[in-house]
């Protein structure tokens, strides 16, 4: 326990999945962190569970795609806690649509909007703080789909690969700050964003084929995602910098393919 100890963090689309087991692993190891996501009622949640462990947290209703919330949500973190620490940009969405072809221009930009746009709002308004501090870390969620072929829909990827991108650039922006960036690059986690490919397979009696492409032979958690975060947001991680990490069961060291 304690391992961040009076760090100011902030976390967005902390409303469920890996945001919520992230904010509240940084609030039982210390940190004060304020919760961001669209969802009011899960925020709401998210927040009730912190408060109920001793915690300390505030939370913001806001769309991380928009510049104006996002310089909000920063602004409430130093306003009420003078700094900021840690940065977990961790929101995402899915996109509706499936192949190349089918896929709208609309859904296209609304998908890069939240996934992509919004990383780099929350890096443009956290980073200065953390500069003046003389440090923080901040960590995007991309994802395994970010890194090669079949592991996700085309704008989701297309987004996640646009995420490692920016962090690596970033990492090399803000070289000599004392300001680390990485990412996390999940592979198929059991959260609300993939709840409907879960049901499906269950209905169907196939929960035991969920996650049979990697290695390990089965779907991540929400926890396993967060612990890495921690890990990442912690100083223990302080010689790590411009890293896309895997937290996968191995599904990157093949991304195998199913033919149909």
């Amino acid at each position: 326990m304690g391992r961040l100890t009076n760090k100011r963090a902030i976390v967005t689309g902390a409303a469920s999945g890996i945001g919520r087991a992230s904010a509240c692993i940084f609030a039982e190891e210390g940190a004060r962190v304020l919760i961001v996501d669209r969802d009011s009622e899960g925020l709401q949640k998210t927040a009730e569970i912190i408060e109920n462990t001793g915690g300390t947290v505030l939370s913001l209703t806001a769309d991380v795609s928009d510049e104006t919330a996002t310089r909000d949500y920063t602004q409430q973190c130093l306003g009420q806690w003078g700094g900021i620490d840690v940065l977990y940009a961790n929101a995402g969405i899915l996109d509706d649509d499936g192949s190349l072809f089918d896929v709208s221009s609309e859904n296209f930009r609304r998908v890069l909007d939240v996934n992509l746009l919004g990383p780099f709002l929350a890096l443009k308004h956290s980073a200065p703080t953390m500069i003046e501090q003389g440090g923080g870390s901040i960590i995007f969620t991309a994802s395994v789909a970010g890194l090669r072929a079949n592991a996700g829909t085309i704008a989701y990827s297309a987004s996640k690969a646009g995420v490692i991108s920016l962090m690596q650039t970033a990492a090399n922006e803000l070289a000599g700050t004392g300001v680390r960036i990485n990412a996390i690059c999940p592979g198929l986690i059991e959260t609300g964003m993939t709840k409907p490919l879960f049901d499906g397979a269950r209905r169907k009696g196939n929960e035991d084929k969920i996650g049979q492409l990697n290695p390990l032979n089965r779907p991540g958690h929400p926890a396993e995602i967060a612990h890495m975060a921690l890990f990442l947001a912690s100083d223990e991680a302080s010689y790590i910098n411009g890293q896309a990490i895997a937290v996968d069961g191995g599904l990157s060291s093949t991304h195998p393919f199913i033919y149909h």
